[in-house]
C-alpha cells in the first residue's frame, strides 16, 4: 500500500511514511491529520509500541537492507527464463533488485527520485541502528565473583606508563621519516645498461613483430575494422552477442569486416598479433597417477614485465641503502631495494659478474582460488618483480602481476595411507614448481638479456627473493611439517609460544646436505629430514636455484597471519573470559565514530569472518576490554595490557616504512604481550600458546630489514588480480 504525505505530495511506503514523519522539519508532513487521512493503524512512539509490531518492523527493515542469507548454501546462478538469459541494469531500470520490489512512486513536489532514494537508503541504516540499539538481548549470566571490585594483580606489575613520554618518544621516532631520506647507492657497475648493445624500443619490436610496417592497421583491412574488433573484445556484452551482430544480413560487407564470427576474429588475434607468453600443457607422474598443468614460460613473463613501457620509468635497477640523516645512525626501510638482501646478493654476485642487474621474482600461491577445468581443478600461481614499486604491484590496476600457471589439486584417494597421501600431494607440488621454476637456474648465475621499453638493454639476473601465501602453503614449500615453524627456525615445537631470542633460520647449506642423504637410503632419509624437522621430499623445487634461501623466502602475511590468525584467536579468548553475552552487549555500546564499524548485532554470532571485518573489531577491543570484570575477582590491568600489546604489534607490522626504532617498538609490543598473556591461562581458557601463527610474529622484524615493509608481499594484491588474470588467460 502506497501512503502519500499531504505535506510534499510524496508517495512513501509503510516503514518509508513513518521515518518521514519522524524526521521531517515540515509542519505540515508531521499534522496528526497527515495520519489520519493516510489510515495509519498505528503510530505511536516506538518505546510504547506493541512488541510484536516493533518486531515486525525490525523484521521488514532488516529484510530491506541486510537481506539476511544461509552463509552455507551455494549460490544459485539465474539460467534465464521465457525471454532468455541476457539480463542488464537497464532492464531493471538502473535500480537494485531491492531498490524494485519497494516500487518507489513519487509525487510532483519531490525533487528527483534519485535523491529520494538516496534519502530512504539514510534512513534505513540510520533506523536499524537505531532499532537495533534498544532491541531485546540475552541476560547476562555474572558469576558473584566478577561483580565485586577488582582486585590487584598478583602477577607481574605492570609499570606506570607515562603517557607523555609514550608520546614523545612516538613523535620523536616518527618525525624522522618526514625528512628526505640520506641515500648510499651500491656503487660500481651495478645495474648499468649494456653500452655496446643496441636494441629497439617495445614500440619498434612489437610493430616488427607485426610483420607489416607500412599499413597502419594490420592486420585488420581498416581502422573501422579495427574500432570494431577492439570494441568487441574489450566493450562488447560477449562473444554470443557479438556473434548475433556480426550475423546481421549485410552488416560485416556493408563495414567492410576481416571477420564474421568471434572465432575467425580469435583467430586473428592469436595467430597474426604479438600476443603474451602463450601457455604449454605438461604431465608429471606421482604416486601412479598422472596429472597436468599448464603455466607459462617464466622468462618471457618476466621480459613483459621489463618491457613495458608504462612501468620504464620506474624500474628499480640497484639496491639502495637509506638513512635519516648523515650520521647513518638509523636505517630506514621501504620498498624492496631498500632491504639487506638485495644488496647482499649483489654484493656476492658482483664477485664474478660485475654490472649485474638482479631481477628479484615474487612468487604467489593461493588455493582459495580454485579454477574448474573440465572435471579438475587448479590454483594459481602468480609472478611479478621487486624492481616495480610496491606503490605500483599493490595497484591491480596496473597489471604488475601475471599468472604464471595452474597447480593441480588432488584428494588422490586411491592412496589410503594418510601420511603418504599427504606426501604425495607434496610431491606433486613440487614437481609441478620444479618444471616452472627450472628455466631461472641458468640466467640467475650467467644472467640474460633483458630491454625495457625504451630499448636499453641490461643483463638481468632473475633469482626467487619471496615466496608470499598462508601458512600451510609455507609448510609446504619449505618442507617444514605441519604446526612448526615454517622458516624452519631453530625454536622446539613446545617452545614456539614463547617470547625468546629471534632464532637463525634453517641454514640452506645443511638442508641440502639432508637432501643428499637420499642417495643412503630411505630410512637414514628419513630419519635425517625428521631430525631437520622436514618432510622427506627427494626433489622440492627450490634446491637447485641460484642464490635462494627459501627459509628467509617466507615472507609475512599481514591478512592471514594477524587479522584472520592473532585478532581472530584474540577475540575467542576474550568471549570464553567474559561470555559472548557480554562482550556483545560492550560492542553494542560502542560510541559511534568516523570510519568505525559499530556491531549493533555483537559478533559472536559472526560467521566466515572475513578479515576487513577482524580488522574492524581489533579498532574496538581495547575499548572493550577496559574494566572488564574477570572470574574470581582478578584485575583486568594485564588483560588490557595483553591486548594493548598485540593491537599494537598488528598496527605497528602495517607500517610503509621502518626504521631501526620502530622495528624496535614492533618487538617491545610483541614482548607486551607476551610477559602479560598468562591471564589468559589463569583464567582457563588456554592451556598453551603454540601457535605457529604467533611464534611467526619473532621473525617480522627481520624480514622487514631484509625485503622491506610487509605491503611488499600482500597475499592480498593477488585476491584482486584473480579474477582479471582468469578471465585473460
Amino acid at each position: 500500500m502506497a501512503y502519500v504525505c499531504e505535506g510534499c505530495l510524496r508517495s512513501f511506503t509503510s516503514w518509508g511514511f513513518k521515518q518521514h514523519r519522524l524526521k521531517t522539519s515540515n509542519s505540515a508532513c508531521s499534522a496528526p491529520s497527515n495520519v489520519e487521512n493516510n489510515s495509519e493503524p498505528n503510530f505511536s512512539d516506538p518505546a510504547e509500541s506493541d512488541e510484536s509490531e516493533t518486531d515486525s518492523e525490525l523484521e521488514e527493515l532488516t529484510a530491506h537492507v541486510l537481506s539476511d542469507f544461509d552463509p552455507d548454501s551455494a549460490p544459485i546462478s539465474f539460467e534465464g527464463d521465457y525471454f532468455g538469459s541476457n539480463y542488464t541494469t537497464q532492464d531493471l531500470g538502473q535500480m537494485d533488485v531491492e531498490e524494485a520490489d519497494e516500487e518507489w512512486e513519487w509525487g510532483e513536489g519531490s525533487a528527483s527520485a534519485e535523491d529520494g532514494i538516496e534519502e530512504e537508503a539514510d534512513f534505513d541504516e540510520d533506523s536499524l541502528n537505531a532499532l537495533l540499539e534498544g532491541m531485546w538481548e540475552p541476560e547476562r549470566v555474572v558469576d558473584v565473583d566478577m561483580q565485586e571490585e577488582p582486585s590487584p594483580s598478583t602477577g607481574t606489575q605492570i609499570p606506570v606508563r607515562n603517557t607523555r613520554t609514550a608520546t614523545e618518544s612516538h613523535v620523536h621516532i616518527e618525525d624522522c621519516l618526514r625528512h628526505k631520506p640520506f641515500i648510499v647507492k651500491f656503487g660500481g657497475h651495478a645495474g648499468r645498461p649494456i653500452s655496446d648493445t643496441k636494441v629497439d624500443d617495445s614500440n619498434t619490436r612489437y610493430e616488427r613483430a607485426l610483420g607489416n610496417d607500412k599499413f597502419l592497421w594490420h592486420p585488420f583491412r581498416s581502422r573501422l575494422d579495427w574500432e570494431v574488433a577492439r570494441w568487441g573484445k574489450l566493450r562488447g556484452p560477449g562473444s554470443n552477442a557479438l556473434n548475433e551482430l556480426l550475423q546481421i544480413p549485410g552488416l560485416a560487407e556493408k563495414l567492410d569486416l576481416s571477420f564474421k564470427t568471434t572465432h575467425e576474429l580469435n583467430k586473428i588475434i592469436d595467430g597474426q598479433l604479438p600476443g603474451r607468453p602463450p601457455f604449454h600443457r605438461h604431465e608429471v607422474v606421482v604416486a601412479g597417477e598422472s596429472f597436468e598443468f599448464f603455466y607459462r614460460n617464466i622468462l618471457d613473463c618476466i621480459r613483459a614485465l621489463w618491457g613495458d613501457r608504462d612501468l620504464t620509468p620506474y624500474l628499480i635497477m640497484c639496491p639502495e641503502r637509506h638513512y635519516t640523516d648523515q650520521t647513518k645512525d638509523i636505517q630506514l626501510f621501504h620498498s624492496m631495494h631498500t632491504g639487506k638482501w638485495w644488496w647482499a646478493t649483489q654484493k656476492e654476485i658482483e664477485k664474478t659478474n660485475p654490472g649485474a642487474t638482479i631481477i628479484p621474482l615474487i612468487i604467489s600461491t593461493d588455493k582459495t582460488q580454485l579454477t574448474v577445468f573440465g572435471n579438475k581443478t587448479a590454483y594459481p600461481v602468480y609472478i611479478t618483480i621487486g624492481n616495480i614499486p610496491k606503490e605500483i604491484r599493490r595497484k591491480s590496476s596496473r597489471g604488475s602481476y601475471i599468472l604464471l600457471g595452474y597447480l593441480p589439486t588432488s584428494n588422490l584417494s586411491h592412496i589410503t595411507n594418510k601420511t603418504g597421501r599427504r606426501r604425495a600431494l607434496a610431491n606433486l607440488f613440487h614437481a609441478c614448481m620444479k618444471h616452472i621454476m627450472a628455466p631461472i637456474r641458468e640466467p640467475g648465475i650467467n644472467g640474460m638479456l633483458v630491454v625495457d621499453g625504451n630499448g636499453v638493454a641490461r643483463r638481468g639476473h632473475p633469482i626467487m627473493a619471496v615466496y608470499v601465501t598462508d601458512y600451510p602453503e609455507q609448510c609446504l614449500a619449505s618442507t617444514a611439517k605441519y604446526g612448526r615453524c615454517a622458516a624452519l627456525c631453530g625454536v622446539v615445537k613446545e617452545n614456539s609460544g614463547d617470547d625468546q631470542t629471534d632464532f637463525p633460520f634453517l641454514d640452506f647449506a645443511s638442508a641440502l646436505e639432508v637432501f643428499e642423504m637420499i642417495s643412503e637410503g630411505p630410512t637414514v632419509f628419513r630419519r635425517a629430514c625428521k631430525d631437520a624437522g622436514m618432510k622427506p621430499i627427494p626433489e622440492p623445487f627450490w634446491k637447485d636455484l641460484p642464490y635462494v634461501n627459501i627459509f628467509q623466502s617466507i615472507t609475512p602475511d599481514i591478512l592471514h597471519q594477524l587479522y584472520q590468525g592473532l585478532i581472530k584467536h584474540l577475540l575467542s579468548w576474550l568471549i570464553k573470559i567474559a561470555g559472548a553475552a557480554e562482550i556483545d552487549a560492550r560492542f553494542r555500546r560502542f560510541p559511534p565514530n568516523h570510519n568505525i564499524r559499530l556491531f549493533m548485532r555483537g559478533v559472536s554470532m559472526l560467521s566466515r569472518v572475513t578479515g576487513k571485518e577482524h580488522e574492524q573489531i581489533s579498532h574496538c577491543l581495547l575499548g572493550i576490554v577496559i574494566d572488564l570484570h574477570l572470574p574470581n575477582g582478578a584485575s583486568s590491568e594485564r588483560l588490557s595490557a595483553a591486548v594493548r600489546g598485540m593491537l599494537n604489534f598488528v598496527y605497528l607490522a602495517q607500517y610503509p616504512l621502518h626504521t631501526t626504532e620502530t622495528l624496535s617498538l614492533l618487538r617491545q609490543s610483541l614482548t607486551l604481550f607476551h610477559d602479560h598473556k598468562d591471564v589468559f591461562v589463569d583464567t582457563g581458557i588456554v592451556s598453551t600458546f603454540k601457535i605457529p601463527k604467533l611464534h611467526a610474529c619473532q621473525h617480522f622484524a627481520r624480514h622487514f630489514e631484509n625485503f622491506g615493509t610487509a605491503d611488499n608481499f600482500n597475499s592480498e594484491y593477488t585476491d584482486g588480480v584473480a579474477e582479471e588474470c582468469g578471465e585473460n588467460a
